[in-house]
Parts: C-alpha cells; sequence; structure tokens
C-alpha cells in the first residue's frame, strides 16, 4: 500500500506495517513486528501516553479517534548519516471488526506533517519578530524628548507624538484634520508655507525657524526639519520631521547683542557657536537612526546598551557600547555618580532631568579627560510592568554653557561690577 500504515492487535502489539511505513520510520519491519508498539518505537513518556490514550479511545468507543500534533523525531541509522530529525506527525487510529464485529485490530495512519509545522512556526516567529520591531521603534519614537509628525507623500499629516500633542494642547484627530500651519504666528505662516511648498515640489529636506503657538497661547520659537523617505526604486514614501523649542536659545542670543555692541562679534561667534551644536541634535533623518541627540537604551538593573543611535556612538568611537553594561563600556562617566542617578531612576520610576550636568569623557584613548556638559533626560520603561531599562536622552551644550559663563561676565562688567572703572 503507498500509504504510510501500521496495524496493531488490540492490546498495541505491531502486527504488520506498510512498505512506506517503514521507509518514514527508519525501522526495518522484522525489528517491529511482534513487538509492543512502544518497545518497537519508544518515544518520550508524554507522547506515550497520547498514544495510549488514543488506543484506549478506539477500543472503549470503536470509532475513529485523531490525535493532537505529535512530535516524533527520528534517529537515522548509521549507514544513512545518523543524527536526529525533528518530525511532527498528526496520527489517526481507525478500528477493524471481525466478522463478529468485535475489534481485531486498530489501524494507525501517521501522516507527517513537518514541513507545514514549520512552516507555521516560522510565519509565527516572523510576525511576533515584526510586532516586537513595531512595538519597539513606536517607545522610542513615543518617548523622544522632542516633537516629530510624519507626513504623506502628499504633505497631509497623519501622525504627532505625544510631545507633540503635549505642547500644542490638540488630540491627534484634531491635528490631523486641521490646517496645521494655522498653529504658526500670523507673521510667519506665509514664509512656512513657502518653504514647505518648495519642499515638496523639490523633494528636498527642509529646515525652517517659526513660532509656534503653545497650549497655553504663548507663541514659541522652534526649529523644525523635514526629510523625504524614498523606497529601493527612489520614490517618496513619507517625510519625517521634527521640531525643537529654541525660544530660550533666540532670547539669549538677544541679550548678549544687546549687553554691549562692542562685543557684537563675540556675540555672533557664541551663537555661530551654539547652532553648530544644536544642529547635531535637531538634524533629523528617517526617524532615530539618524537623530543627532544622543540615544541609547539601557536594559536591566547593570544598565546594559542594548540601542545606541549614531550620534551617541560617535561620542566615543574607539570603544564597543553594544551589550556591555556602562559602568564597563565608560569607566571614567560611572566613576563620576551616573550610576547612582541610573539605578534611582530605574528602581523609583522617576525621571531625570539635568540640562548642565557635567561630565569628563575620554573622547580618545590615553587622551586626558576632557570637560563636557550636557543637557540629560533619563527615563524608565516598563515591560509586563516591572522595569525594564532606561531611555537616554542627552545633547552636548557644552559651548552653551561657556556663551552663558561669558554673558554673565560681560553684564558683570557693563553693571560695575569686579573689573569695572572707578
Amino acid at each position: 500500500m503507498p500509504d504510510s500504515l501500521l496495524l496493531l492487535l488490540p492490546d498495541g502489539t505491531v502486527a504488520d506495517n506498510s512498505d512506506a511505513h517503514v521507509q518514514v520510520s527508519l525501522l526495518p519491519r522484522e525489528q517491529a513486528v511482534g513487538h509492543n508498539i512502544f518497545a518497537a518505537y519508544p518515544s518520550a513518556p508524554e507522547s506515550q501516553r497520547e498514544l495510549f490514550e488514543s488506543h484506549e479511545y478506539v477500543r472503549q468507543h470503536l470509532v475513529p479517534h485523531t490525535m493532537p500534533l505529535l512530535r516524533y523525531d527520528l534517529e537515522r541509522p548509521a549507514e544513512q548519516g545518523g543524527g536526529t530529525e525533528e518530525r511532527y506527525w498528526q496520527i489517526t487510529h481507525y478500528p477493524l471488526f471481525d466478522e463478529q464485529g468485535r475489534l481485531e485490530y486498530i489501524l494507525q495512519r501517521p501522516q507527517d506533517v513537518t514541513a507545514q509545522t514549520l512552516a507555521t512556526r516560522q510565519v509565527a516567529e516572523a510576525a511576533q519578530a515584526l510586532a516586537e520591531s513595531q512595538a519597539r521603534s513606536q517607545f522610542i519614537l513615543d518617548s523622544l524628548p522632542v516633537m516629530v509628525w510624519t507626513n504623506t507623500p502628499a504633505g497631509q499629516p497623519d501622525y504627532f507624538n505625544p510631545r507633540w500633542l503635549a505642547f500644542t494642547g490638540q488630540t491627534l484627530p484634531e491635528l490631523q484634520a486641521s490646517d496645521w500651519h494655522n498653529l504658526a504666528h500670523p507673521d510667519d505662516q506665509a514664509t512656512l508655507l513657502a518653504a514647505w511648498r518648495e519642499a515638496l515640489a523639490s523633494g528636498q529636506p527642509l529646515q525652517h525657524e517659526y513660532r509656534l503657538r503653545r497650549h497655553d497661547g504663548a507663541y514659541r520659537w522652534v526649529l523644525i526639519q523635514a526629510a523625504p523617505r524614498r523606497a529601493d526604486d527612489g520614490h517618496l514614501t513619507m517625510w519625517v520631521g521634527s521640531a525643537i523649542d529654541i525660544h530660550a536659545q533666540r532670547q539669549m542670543v538677544a541679550e548678549l547683542l544687546q549687553a554691549n555692541e562692542q562685543q557684537a562679534a563675540l556675540a555672533e561667534q557664541a551663537y555661530e557657536t551654539y547652532q553648530r551644536a544644536e544642529s547635531q541634535r535637531r538634524t533629523y533623518d528617517k526617524l532615530f537612526n539618524e537623530v543627532p541627540a544622543l540615544i541609547a537604551i539601557l536594559r536591566g538593573p547593570e544598565h546594559r546598551y542594548d540601542f545606541v543611535n549614531p550620534a551617541y556612538q560617535q561620542v566615543f568611537p574607539h570603544r564597543q557600547l553594544l551589550g556591555r553594561a556602562i559602568a564597563e563600556a565608560l569607566p571614567e562617566v560611572a566613576a563620576q555618580g551616573l550610576i547612582g542617578i541610573l539605578n534611582q531612576v530605574y528602581a523609583t520610576g522617576q525621571p531625570f532631568r539635568d540640562p548642565a550636568l557635567r561630565v569628563d569623557l575620554e573622547r580618545q584613548p590615553g587622551t586626558p579627560l576632557q570637560e563636557v556638559y550636557v543637557d540629560l533626560a533619563l527615563q524608565q520603561f516598563t515591560e509586563q510592568n516591572q522595569p525594564a531599562g532606561i531611555m537616554v536622552f542627552a545633547v552636548e551644550v557644552t559651548d552653551l554653557v561657556r556663551a552663558r559663563a561669558e554673558l554673565a561676565e560681560l553684564r558683570a562688567r557693563g553693571t560695575g561690577g569686579p573689573g569695572a572703572a572707578s
């Protein structure tokens, strides 16, 4: 018979099997016939229990019974190379009766469904991996302490992250349905629309500064950047944009210019220096992988690097960060008390923010530590309602801190402070 069949006596003794069954089971017929099925084809206790229960069902009810999917691996003979093959089977038992209607045999029909089972598992695993990747990407996008949005290829907004919603005080449906440029200051709307239409027409990135209305009605200067995302064939699939509040920076520059006209050159240099530093953290292209801010995910209580964006890695070009605990990867930072701050955020869930945290870093191997200031934000994230790690977002503000120090010195000179002429 071409099908794989095994004929059993009611007590489970092997009476015969087909050539196809011999080929599939990799066991010669003479080593099986006359032996109990569990002795002839040994398997795990769980598999034997399920087989016995199926036999018992047929014996009691005298009707066919199909078992749940069963894993039964096959041992290849040495002449066939040896080793174990992972195999899955769909097994059905049929009752066969004698002339008096009594149960004479149980016919077992095992169907090899290994290919279908493994294919189904691969599809499920791929779907789970995709879902986890999407969830992780969404978490990072929603956690960034900057305003992010996306547009269709035609320029219609279709997503705003929580930071944008909190700033404007509007819901996602409200923003999607409204003319977003109406949130700009009336004096800035014309130039904003012109810049956006030019970007849409050319397909080139956009960078623009304008005043955006906050939820309390106040207008704040923001810098926006929008970058086109293209498919492999070059056609535009979406726009990704970011907005950063630069109101304080613009005010600081204005104060520097008003402090002393003779110091205009210094003020301009300070502004340009700050703008160069700011451009690193407000450059957005393809979401977080090219965001200029320093972004990392530290996982577990040992604060092990699970994600590092290029801008973060660039600070430490000579070090391997991914997969290493921060105390191991950055020992000089750990020695400055950062581990205690991380431990507190991880344990309590309370965010940490320091707009001018000083850290001394080893920029190149073997060189002295350099004094660096960063605007640092730490935020705990959870998985299954348990602390899982910390989201790190930092922007280097060394030039800004130094500019503020220079401004303070200028003010002191202008008000008769130390060093003023008597």
